[in-house]
C-alpha cells in the first residue's frame, strides 16, 4: 500500500505566513523589443511600454518549502491577471509573492496540495502594476 502523503494544518499556515523575498527588474528597451518580437508584435507601439504580458518574463523565485517535498511532481494550475499602470521602459518592478492560501485534496494520482500565489507588482513610484494569482498543484 502507498504511503499516505499529508500536509498538516500548521505547515499549510507556515506557508501562507513565510516572508518571500522580492524580485526586482529594470525594464530595458532592448528586453522589451526582444519580448515584443518573440511574441510576434514587433510594432512601435512597443518602443517605451511594455506589453501587458512582458511580467511572464520577470523571474521571481518561490522559495524552497521543506513541507512539500512530499508532493514532488507540480503541475501548473492556472493564472489570473489583473492590470494597473502600464510598464514603462526605464521602470524599476518590484514583485512581491505570497502564498495566499495551502489546501490539500486527493485527485486522481493520490494525495496533492493545491497553493494559491499571489504576487504583486508595483514600479519604482509605487504605483500598482499588476497582480498575478496562480495556483500550482504538487503531488
Amino acid at each position: 500500500m502507498a504511503e499516505e502523503k499529508s500536509l498538516s494544518p500548521e505547515a499549510r499556515r507556515a506557508l501562507t505566513e513565510r516572508d518571500i523575498p522580492p524580485a526586482v527588474m529594470d525594464i530595458e528597451r532592448g528586453h522589451v523589443r526582444r519580448f515584443a518580437e518573440a511574441i510576434g508584435d514587433d510594432s512601435d507601439r512597443w518602443a517605451d511600454v511594455a506589453p501587458p504580458t512582458f511580467l511572464r518574463a520577470m523571474l521571481s523565485e518561490l522559495p524552497s518549502a521543506p513541507e512539500l517535498e512530499a508532493f514532488p511532481q507540480m503541475l501548473d494550475g492556472g493564472s489570473d491577471w489583473e492590470y494597473g499602470e502600464p510598464v514603462r521602459v526605464g521602470d524599476t518592478i518590484t514583485a512581491v509573492t505570497r502564498f495566499a492560501s495551502v489546501n490539500q485534496r486527493n485527485i486522481g494520482v493520490g494525495p496533492a496540495v493545491f497553493l494559491q500565489i499571489e504576487t504583486r507588482y508595483t514600479n519604482q513610484r509605487g504605483d500598482w502594476v499588476a497582480t498575478q494569482k496562480n495556483t500550482l498543484i504538487r503531488y
